[in-house]
């Protein structure tokens, strides 16, 4: 049992300006029978990250079937806490239409970036995003004072909001600092969450120094997870969980390697799970964070909660 690459899916060709360049983290959307929108953040001639879209039809083969011209989510006005960029972390579907969770993020003098984390709603799958405040709905506080990155929200009832986020446990000025971590919040409307700082998901093995944008599905009885791991280059690992606060490594069995050759030969990150179809799939990213663009695998062999 393992992860079936399909290969490269979509990079942009650098034509638009607000995507010269990367298809990083891909964010799947169902739109209808095989049809599914993946939201993905490029970057323009300044590197600031833009959130852009494509819609492919899911099979064996995947096919590219359309792409936004024009960017649904810019980076803020200037000032504001996501003007040098916004990574998107997941899109879901609640009564009022999509709700967009993502990372913004500031270039600092002392330390290279701050990053925080906001909330961009829309209507329908084909309207722009529009922000819900111009400010972050999560920030640096005493339960996270570095830095927060990629959310994945999950909605498991009517007022069981679930979040798992990006943490640094000492200040992002190098490798050997960073310690990103994963944490998790709830929330009963979405909004307004509560955290208690404590860690969900930590390192496993020696020379691992960052897990990133974590994505979870229900699977049975358990929540699943896969993430970016970070050592000495990326890859993708993966969690069991049946509370989503006590999570078991699954890397061996469920995570994803550099292929060794190809478009993701170095590395695998920024992964996305989703179901279609009663089977498993996964996008994500390889060489260069996304620089490759985006790629897809389903999971070969059987699947128990």
């Amino acid at each position: 049992m393992s992860w079936r690459r399909l290969g490269p899916v979509f990079v942009p060709d650098g034509t638009q300006p607000w995507a010269r360049s990367h298809a990083a983290l891909p964010t799947p959307l169902h739109l209808e029978g095989d049809l599914f929108r993946f939201f993905f953040s490029s970057r323009d001639a300044e590197k600031r990250s833009h959130v852009g879209w494509v819609d492919v039809e899911i099979a064996e083969t995947p096919r590219l079937i359309g792409a936004s011209t024009e960017p649904v989510l810019a980076p803020g006005t200037d000032g504001t806490f996501d003007d040098s960029g916004v990574g998107v972390g997941c899109v879901i579907e609640t009564g009022e239409g999509l709700a967009l969770y993502y990372m913004g993020w500031n270039l600092g003098v002392r330390a290279p970036w701050r990053n925080s984390i906001g909330l961009a709603r829309s209507p329908a799958p084909d309207c722009d995003f529009v922000r819900f405040s111009p400010g972050p709905i999560l920030d640096r506080a005493p339960e996270d004072p570095y830095t927060l990155s990629y959310p994945c929200v999950v909605r498991l009832g009517s007022g069981d909001w679930r979040m798992w986020y990006g943490s640094n446990l000492g200040p992002a000025v190098g490798n050997a600092d960073m310690q990103h971590v994963i944490k998790s919040a709830r929330s009963t409307d979405g909004v307004r969450w509560q955290r208690d700082g404590k860690i969900s998901l930590g390192f496993s093995a020696e020379g691992e120094y960052a897990l990133a944008r974590p994505s979870v599905i229900e699977l049975g009885n358990k929540l699943l997870m896969c993430f970016a791991c970070r050592g000495d280059r990326y890859r993708i690992g993966a969690a069991s969980s049946y509370d989503g606060i006590a999570w078991t490594r699954l890397d061996a069995m469920m995570g994803l390697c550099p292929s060794g050759q190809g478009w993701d030969s170095e590395m695998t990150c920024y992964p996305a799970l989703f179901w279609h179809r009663e089977r498993l799939w996964l996008a994500y990213n390889g060489n260069g964070y996304g620089a490759t663009g985006f790629g897809l695998a389903v999971w070969n062999g059987p699947l128990s909660g």
